[in-house]
């Protein structure tokens, strides 16, 4: 039980935040397919820009079920939309660069960047269905619980893609797909372990 209740302006703020951040991450993943060297990474990538058209789709039900416009604006809002242009903007400055590999390099990093504020989004309006009762909770609750996972995908895998072609672009043996791919990591916990567990796996190889 909540100690007290929520501030039910503050959970608008952040519902319209999280569609935008949603919003946003529809260009982002469009632009990042273009960066994409590796097809493993492109294919990877494809999976999330539809997760994340889906989770643009669920939200906008969820503002709209609690009595809210989604076409509403905000002055988090706005920061939110000028963020993800910015990065969509990063990558392109990157690839009109002419190196394909640091485009793609470019293109992991404003994914994790993007998927980072994403991924809280969900653990904060998770954590506010879990501390409230009533229709708001359960209609929070219910769309927490479709995307939850998959945003775990999206930043932790995205994070471990990073790192590993930041480490065969410096001239070292990467393990590709990444831990986390290969382990289908879940949680931080999970993250952690795997990125502990890769030289165990470039050795296998």
């Amino acid at each position: 039980m909540a100690s007290k209740r929520h501030d039910r302006a503050q959970l608008n703020e952040l519902l319209y935040q999280a569609l935008e951040t949603e919003s946003g991450g529809i260009q982002i993943y469009e632009t990042a397919i273009e960066c994409a060297v590796n097809a493993d990474l492109r294919d990877e990538w494809q999976g999330y820009l539809d997760e994340t058209r889906r989770h643009h789709e669920i939200l906008t039900t969820v503002l709209t079920e609690l009595g809210l416009d989604p076409q509403a604006s905000s002055p988090g809002r706005k920061v939110v939309a000028h963020i993800g242009v910015s990065l969509v903007k990063a990558m392109r400055m990157a690839m009109a660069a002419g190196d394909p590999q640091a485009a793609e390099l470019v293109a992991a990093e404003c994914v994790v960047l993007a998927e980072t504020k994403d991924h809280q989004n969900w653990e904060l309006i998770g954590h506010v269905a879990k501390h409230s009762s009533g229709k708001e909770a359960a209609t929070l609750m219910e769309a927490y619980e479709q995307v939850e996972k998959e945003e775990d995908h999206h930043l932790y895998h995205t994070k471990g893609w990073g790192r590993e072609l930041w480490i065969a672009s410096l001239g070292f043996k990467a393990v590709l797909p990444p831990p986390e791919e290969v382990k289908h990591v879940e949680t931080a916990i999970g993250a952690s372990r795997a990125e502990q567990a890769r030289e165990r796996m470039l050795k296998k190889n």
